[in-house]
């Protein structure tokens, strides 16, 4: 089976989630939309591969707004008519953040600012623990969508909707694929200021990450191990 990553830019790297995949076999394609010369000035020109190719899609998180056109501009809306081709097609796809709010834009939910960001780790309130469990899972971002029609929802805080599966995919608001290597990247490319703004500490969160590394990777394993069995249906 073959797998297809998008990272949208070059410091979100797939960890436990890639991992878990390739444990089960998957041979993964990673691309990224944005490179490191571009972080600052993502508009720029991409050509999404053809979904024929893989059995799974993997659709990662971002710096930009699902919702901000302008800013994102060329690619944003080809993404989105892919993304609603990949999911109305019945192939899975796993969404993640920013790949999450894809989804709900594109099967016609939306996606705008949310009421306040959440950043660190942070529990949510799921109906089915076995498929997504209550966490702490971390968080990063100042978005949430509201539900496109025949999504059913798996998980919520008072914040955001966390999850939901609809056909054979998955949108989750969190990130899964986390690390503390990850967050490294993110702390190093700006997101300290974010943290440092949300009235947290970026060394104290970093740490944080590290001393729950091992749990992490855990529930993370068991989230794919089941997305894989009980939504795609790939295993």
């Amino acid at each position: 089976m073959k797998a297809l990553i998008i990272e949208h830019d070059h410091v979100s790297p797939p960890g436990p989630v890639a991992e878990r995949l390739r444990h089960h076999g998957f041979e993964i394609n990673e691309v990224v939309v944005v490179t490191q010369d571009f972080f600052r000035s993502p508009n720029v020109d991409f050509e999404f591969p053809s979904p024929d190719d893989y059995d799974l899609i993997v659709s990662l998180g971002a710096p930009w707004g699902a919702w901000d056109d302008k800013c994102i501009g060329k690619w944003l809306i080809p993404e989105v008519e892919w993304v609603a081709s990949v999911v109305k097609s019945g192939k899975p796809m796993l969404g993640i953040c920013f790949g999450g709010q894809l989804i709900a834009r594109a099967m016609g939910g939306s996606v705008a600012k949310g009421p306040q960001c959440e950043i660190g780790w942070k529990s949510i309130w799921s109906d089915d623990t076995t498929l997504v469990s209550d966490g702490p899972w971390f968080q990063f971002h100042y978005d949430r969508w509201q539900l496109p029609p025949g999504a059913k929802e798996i998980a919520r805080n008072p914040i955001a909707s966390q999850a939901f599966v609809i056909q054979n995919s998955l949108a989750l608001q969190f990130h899964p694929e986390v690390t503390a290597e990850s967050l490294r990247l993110w702390l190093d490319w700006d997101g300290d200021k974010s943290v440092i703004e949300d009235g947290q500490d970026p060394e104290i969160m970093y740490a944080q990450t590290i001393a729950i590394d091992t749990m992490s990777r855990e529930r993370t394993y068991d989230l794919i191990d089941a997305f894989l069995k009980r939504v795609a249906k790939l295993i």
